[in-house]
């Protein structure tokens, strides 16, 4: 029972490993390891000698360190400029009228809202789209099995939401990883890994 394991969504685990003796011996340049385990159905696991294996996957990456990095700083931008238009876009839905504000005495935002607006899908101006698939392009060619053959998204493959783009700058987050649960943030993840 304490090895016991469960997953109630679709979720994908991302961990990394930073070697500081393996190292794959045809390269000079620093890599790191991507670890990830996803499951395709909900998983409950009980006893770990009947486990079948048929909703789970797993698998691993080496990645250049220089290229997370780099990519880290690019999502971290374009969160900055979805947060950006989400401001702009709440200060332009609550302008209302003042006499609906002398109606009301108290307007306040509870902690279960703040987090249903970071899964709002935000419209893109122009150069946050264009950000946003430079961004993507970059995560969608390292996670390809074949990165050369990996070409530049010309349409942004899932719902963006703050959330989504937390979720990315996480998983590329070298301390600590992350889980992504189901979605389809989750599902393009799952597309590049195949």
């Amino acid at each position: 029972e304490r090895r016991a394991a469960s997953a109630s969504d679709k979720e994908i685990n991302i961990q990394w490993y930073i070697p500081s003796v393996a190292k794959p011996s045809d390269d000079t340049e620093t890599k790191v390891l991507l670890l990830y385990a996803y499951n395709t159905n909900p998983v409950k696991i009980s006893n770990i000698k009947i486990f079948s294996s048929m909703p789970v996957f797993s698998g691993h990456l080496w990645i250049p360190l220089a290229r997370i990095i780099s990519l880290r700083e690019k999502l971290s931008d374009l969160k900055e400029q979805v947060e950006i238009l989400m401001q702009d876009s709440k200060s332009f839905s609550t302008s209302v009228p003042t006499s609906f504000l002398e109606q009301s005495e108290t307007l306040k935002i509870s902690p279960s809202n703040k987090a249903k607006m970071s899964d709002v899908k935000v419209d893109l101006d122009e150069k946050a789209e264009e950000i946003a698939k430079r961004c993507l392009s970059e995560v969608k060619a390292l996670l390809s099995v074949v990165p050369a053959l990996s070409s530049p998204l010309t349409k942004i493959p899932f719902d963006v939401t703050l959330q989504a783009i937390r979720n990315l700058e996480d998983m590329f987050d070298l301390a600590n990883g992350c889980i992504i649960t189901e979605g389809s943030l989750f599902n393009w993840i799952i597309s590049l890994l195949h």
